[in-house]
């Protein structure tokens, strides 16, 4: 037999039936922190008892209308002159597009990252209007026991814990079915937050291989499908709804438990405002809402391993064996590849194995070495990887010479995709080429990690250029980095990564050759801590486009550390620390409001990864 998934009552979220006499309060959806108070307006009777809490209508504003959301719910009694209120003029969905609980997470969101709350409630609806789909009926699913097993039915107790960080080399979908089966069982929930459509697919499809049609997959589909993907997942319980960070605000019916993949990725943060992240918004609305929040990955972020009461260590290696190259050792122009890189290259490719080469995308500056000494070059003053001007890209300190033996000449370590190619297919022929082309020798970048197969060797030709990047999050983002390169090979005796440097004591590349992040995040956490620095204090970019005025910030910024402004092309930036910028984010709103009314482009980022 099936399970029969009713949809929610139709009766308004806000509670009892509403009549003639109750007034909405709506923001209206416009984006600009002026009208983060909303406006109230009367509900006419001929919509009474089907506007709650999260309702999509029109309203009258500035003699237009406009789509409004309504985010809470009074008695006209309880206005000044309620007659003089306007009416509410239509309803444009029956499904609301948030609930009542999100709520106080929304407003964080708008507050904690300097957004219109217009934007961020925008956030929870799909595409087009939402309709209510009809009754959903599935197959039975069997629950299969796990590590996260315990985790999943304290969820389903209403008794969950604190984040969970779970670190496995492999494995996921096994451990995220395993906790989902428990739960949907109970037409209880899941999202699941991957960081790349790519990767939404794969785990969708392995996902089905057990929990059949109760997986939603929303990735690169059309406005209509993301709609009705959103509908269900708002309408029905016992769901396992796996997407891109934008599920992360959806109103998931009966949500017991959220995971995120590889939450420190680059597609778990918003690019544009608000600039959310996936892990911060689902932390609050698991407070909020009461659900268990699961993290997993091989390598934690420092903010999750801070926030973390539990870390669950899955037995097995985190990645593939590392093999630390010396490049000090080589003679000058020995050029992009080392003489081991080169030989196991050789040795691989004649049996017939497979080869990635790893790199940086086109326009990174690569790390450098002094011609003379061969010592690798870094900023005197921060220690933070030059690119080729005269002065350092971070602190703006002179470069000057080589530190170790006054050498004025330097050579590169790393290059772009087509330079490395360029290389390897002197010593391989027509065999090199992209991921895309599927060869058996491949060159790629970031972007290509998710497309690369199991290979028999991955060789990072030049892991100082990430290490060193001139952003405070540089290391603990390289160590992610490079443990994703060296999960795509083989786990077998002989495969493994190379992986180049001219700075073999790095702690992130011991860290790698260990197979064990933990002490090297502890040790960066005690940096952190010391700089006042995320997770310990917080950080915020402000950029201002349309004007060369540097004095504009000059009020808000007088009792915070400020860092800039930077100018260049009519675009100024400044970069705020402190340990607590709650103050200065509310007094950052006015100035805000106050520079877009004068027509300038301004875009804040709370904790950005370029700083």
């Amino acid at each position: 037999m099936g399970i029969h998934r009713a949809g929610p009552p139709t009766k308004a979220s806000g509670g009892a039936p509403l009549t003639h006499n109750t007034v909405a309060r709506v923001i209206p959806d416009v984006p600009t922190l002026a009208v983060d108070e909303g406006f109230s307006y009367l509900i006419p009777e001929s919509l009474s008892g089907r506007v709650g809490v999260g309702s999509i209508v029109r309203v009258p504003l500035a003699g237009r209308r406009v789509r409004g959301y309504v985010i809470g719910l009074e008695s006209a009694s309880e206005i000044e002159q309620p007659d003089k209120l306007k009416e509410v003029r239509s309803l444009s969905s029956d499904l609301p597009v948030f609930t009542e609980r999100m709520l106080d997470a929304l407003r964080w969101a708008a507050g904690y990252y300097v957004a219109p709350l217009a934007r961020v409630l925008a956030k929870t609806a799909p595409p087009n209007l939402p309709k209510r789909p009809p009754p959903f009926v599935s197959s039975e699913v069997e629950s299969v026991e796990g590590p996260l097993s315990e985790l999943a039915r304290n969820a389903l107790d209403g008794k969950p814990q604190k984040t969970v960080q779970v670190m496995a080399g492999t494995g996921w979908t096994d451990l995220i079915r395993g906790a989902a089966g428990l739960l949907i069982r109970s037409e209880r929930s899941v999202i699941v937050v991957c960081p790349t459509v790519a990767e939404t697919a794969r785990l969708s499809a392995g996902l089905r291989q057990g929990l059949g049609d109760l997986v939603v997959e929303v990735g690169e589909q059309s406005p209509a499908s993301v709609t009705a993907a959103w509908s269900k997942a708002a309408t029905t319980g016992g769901l396992v709804v796996v997407g891109t960070m934008r599920v992360v605000w959806w109103p998931i019916r009966n949500l017991s438990m959220a995971i995120m993949v590889e939450e420190g990725r680059p597609g778990m943060k918003e690019r544009q405002s608000p600039t959310v992240a996936a892990s911060d918004l689902a932390r609050v609305r698991a407070e909020c809402e009461g659900f268990q929040l699961v993290k997993i990955g091989r390598v934690p972020t420092l903010r999750s391993l801070h926030e973390s009461t539990e870390v669950i260590r899955v037995p097995g290696r985190l990645w593939a064996p590392v093999q630390i190259v010396n490049r000090t050792e080589d003679p000058p122009g020995q050029g992009l590849l080392s003489e081991q890189a080169k030989s196991a290259l050789a040795g691989i490719a004649g049996r017939g194995g497979r080869v990635f080469f790893f790199t940086h995308r086109r326009g990174y500056a690569p790390a450098a070495r002094c011609v003379r000494c061969r010592l690798l070059r870094s900023c005197p003053r921060c220690g933070s990887r030059p690119d080729h001007q005269a002065t350092c890209a971070r602190c703006g300190a002179n470069l000057g010479k080589c530190s170790g033996c006054g050498g004025t000449r330097f050579e590169p370590l790393g290059a772009a995709v087509g330079r490395v190619t360029e290389d390897v297919r002197r010593l391989v022929g027509d065999a090199v080429g992209s991921v895309e082309e599927a060869r058996q020798v491949l060159v790629g970048t970031e972007a290509d990690l998710v497309a690369v197969p199991q290979v028999d060797l991955a060789v990072v030709v030049d892991g100082d250029g990430l290490v060193r990047a001139t952003n405070y999050r540089a290391a603990e983002d390289a160590l992610g980095l490079l443990a994703r390169v060296a999960s795509t090979v083989r786990r077998n005796g002989r495969a493994r990564m190379m992986l180049q440097t001219a700075d073999i004591r790095q702690p992130v590349y011991q860290a790698l050759h260990r197979g064990d992040p933990i002490t090297f995040l502890k040790d960066e956490l005690a940096t952190r801590r010391s700089l006042s620095l995320p997770p310990f204090g917080e950080v915020v970019l402000v950029e201002v486009v349309g004007t060369e005025d540097t004095s504009i910030l000059d009020k808000v910024l007088e009792d915070v550390l400020v860092y800039g402004p930077s100018v260049e092309n009519n675009r100024l930036r400044w970069m705020i620390q402190g340990d607590d910028l709650t103050d200065f984010k509310l007094d950052l709103r006015d100035t805000v409001t106050g520079l877009r009314r004068r027509n300038l482009r301004v875009r804040v980022d709370v904790d950005p990864r370029e700083f």
